[in-house]
């Protein structure tokens, strides 16, 4: 199998972490070969025990060796203001060559902003771009309904399936009591640079507005590159802190596993349909190992074949809604199962299998 990619993976990057979670379960359970091909691939010629090509190569060189294609959409990802048209080219004289399978999980389908940010002027092109995109696919894969019902619109025959962004740090097997048995002021900040200073800056605003029977205690701040910005905001909070930036796996699963609740300011705009959010391997971590993520502004339901995750549940200047002690354990109990019902990672493979019609 080619997998198309914005960046080679092994970085901090979550869409190179979804790809090598899927390629190494392919692997294993399916004996399936994959290729990483991206524009940029420096110097590297494997990653992970996975041989890596660049992308002009692939096609010099003829698709046709490959059964399946399997393109990573990410419109910013290929390209700085998000049209890709380079990609495109390539893609058409892929679909054209080639005779297998061709699917494409949309990691994004298009930009939104504000009349002084590129992404305003450039959305009609973005949203050109990933019709075409969905035309030339056999299939389609996306993370939440929102997304699902907005391809659907722009191409109304296009197959899809809906499988949310797998955990990064893990999906652990946890009894009731290791869901159970945690401190309620144990808290948790996750995600990459960005989110973590968002994220501190508005918990330090909320703090007073969290109730002081689960009120944050020890915070543990997990993830993205070491930034003396976020050092400077840790300090402002003072709160008994531990930040770990480029962490393993294994460590932040550990850690994890001992936190009831982690703040997550994942929007640039409060009114964002909150189910985008399953795109997001931080959120899936975090309900893979039964932590209760809390927002900071009014959140809408997510759900999936309405099936809907427990909460949402905020901290905001007017509202609040946020299990207490006596609740915590039952909801994230809750969060826990649902994520094994919906967003684990084996969903994601059997789709991707259905989807290239691998025999089983």
């Amino acid at each position: 199998m080619l997998q198309i990619v914005p960046r080679v993976p092994g970085g901090l990057d979550g869409v190179g972490d979804y790809a090598l979670t899927l390629s190494r379960k392919l692997r294993d359970q399916f004996g399936c070969r994959t290729v990483f091909a991206a524009f940029n691939t420096g110097s590297a010629n494997n990653v992970a025990g996975f041989e890596v090509r660049s992308l002009e190569s692939v096609i010099d060189q003829s698709a046709t060796k490959f059964d399946n294609v399997l393109l990573h959409y990410v419109n910013y990802g290929f390209q700085k203001r998000g049209v890709p048209f380079r990609l495109m080219s390539i893609l058409r004289a892929l679909r054209k060559e080639h005779r297998g399978r061709f699917v494409t999980i949309f990691h994004e389908l298009y930009a939104s902003g504000p009349p002084w940010q590129s992404a305003f002027w450039l959305q009609p092109l973005q949203i050109h771009l990933a019709k075409q995109v969905g035309l030339l696919s056999d299939n389609c894969i996306v993370s939440s309904e929102s997304s699902l019902r907005e391809l659907r619109r722009l191409v109304p025959a296009a197959q899809i399936e809906l499988h949310p962004v797998p955990a990064s740090f893990g999906e652990p097997s946890l009894s009731p009591e290791q869901v159970a048995n945690r401190d309620p002021h144990q808290w948790a900040v996750l995600g990459g640079n960005v989110m973590l200073e968002r994220s501190l800056g508005s918990v330090r605003r909320l703090l007073p507005r969290i109730p002081q029977s689960i009120a944050p205690r020890k915070l543990s701040i997990i993830g993205g590159y070491q930034s003396a910005t976020v050092r400077s905001l840790i300090a402002d909070l003072g709160i008994e802190s531990t930040y770990r930036p480029q962490v393993s796996v294994e460590e932040a699963s550990q850690i994890l596993r001992t936190c009831a609740f982690v703040w997550f300011d994942y929007f640039h705009r409060p009114d964002a349909d909150t189910s985008i959010v399953l795109k997001s391997s931080a959120f899936a971590s975090a309900c893979a190992h039964a932590v209760i993520p809390v927002f900071p502004h009014t959140a809408s339901a997510i759900s999936i074949n309405d099936d809907a995750l427990p909460g949402p549940f905020v901290v905001a200047e007017h509202s609040s809604s946020i299990p207490n002690p006596d609740e915590r354990a039952r909801v994230a109990k809750g969060i826990y199962d649902w994520y094994q019902r919906r967003a684990a990672s084996e969903h994601l493979v059997q789709g991707v299998v259905r989807a290239f019609a691998v025999k089983q």
